[in-house]
């Protein structure tokens, strides 16, 4: 099941997708969570799903490998769902015992439902075309403005790469360790749900020490290089924008208003 998750990995091949400007990426991945929140009737969710599927073509992703990752949050998208069905008011179309499914219920349940497939499809895009150095220095150009208010951009953007960046490398690790524990006779799936998560301890330790190891090795590794923040530093090959990434914008654009103007007249 770790391996299924594909937040924070990086897919390797040429497309459209990958040669964009990251910060295209940034704006478009923000604006596409947005729009999923603006429209709220089907021919909205089509329009997104519809956007979706041409990105995710255009970016030569599998859609085998995307949807590897909706493993992972399988749980929570049954969660989500059994509560928006069982717990909004509303026309009863089915009751037994205490517990009735709403008209309403079905409603909400399956525009969540597909609003979180939809949210973490269309961030996975971002991650698997864009290597964690050109995202820091992609959301270190747009939080640009506010180094004016004395905020440290380089140091958070830096941050959220080095997050990004160790997902994959500490998912492997656990990999190694529950194999390492199996080996040794140790069971993380039999038993009821009290059980398993007792069963998680003895995993839990020895990872946050391998990840408290490589933070630390993380950090002599840049005092080594002398490192001291984001003043002063270059860069080998700063961000421009080219023709691509202005037409991406451009439909990004037309995109915002084709949902501003379903989520407004239909229903």
């Amino acid at each position: 099941m770790l391996r299924d998750i594909t937040l924070g990995q990086y897919y390797q091949t040429e497309s459209v997708v990958h040669r964009l400007d990251p910060r295209v990426k940034l704006v478009t991945t923000i604006a596409f969570i947005v729009s999923l929140f603006v429209v709220d009737n089907i021919a909205g969710y089509a329009l997104a799903g519809l956007f979706l599927f041409l990105v995710i073509r255009l970016s030569k992703v599998p859609v085998k490998f995307m949807m590897r990752g909706m493993k992972s949050i399988a749980f929570l998208l049954v969660v989500a769902v059994v509560f928006n069905l069982f717990l909004t008011q509303g026309e009863v179309v089915v009751s037994f015992w205490k517990l009735r499914i709403t008209k309403e219920g079905i409603y909400y349940a399956g525009f969540m439902a597909v609003r979180l497939v939809f949210l973490i499809m269309g961030s996975s895009v971002m991650t698997l075309t864009t290597t964690p150095n050109h995202l820091t220095d992609g959301l270190e150009k747009l939080l640009n403005p506010l180094k004016a208010l004395k905020v440290p951009v380089h140091e958070i953007s830096m941050m959220m790469s080095i997050a990004l960046r160790f997902i994959p490398i500490l998912l492997e690790e656990t990999d190694k360790i529950m194999k390492a524990q199996i080996a040794r006779g140790a069971d993380f799936e039999s038993g009821n749900l009290l059980r398993r998560v007792k069963s998680m301890v003895p995993l839990l330790v020895p990872l946050f020490i391998s990840a408290f190891r490589r933070a630390n090795d993380l950090a002599t590794a840049m005092e080594a290089r002398c490192y001291r923040g984001g003043e002063h530093r270059t860069k080998m090959k700063p961000l421009v924008y080219q023709r691509r990434d202005y037409a991406a914008y451009g439909i990004v654009c037309v995109y915002l208003a084709l949902c501003a103007v379903i989520g407004n007249i239909l229903f």
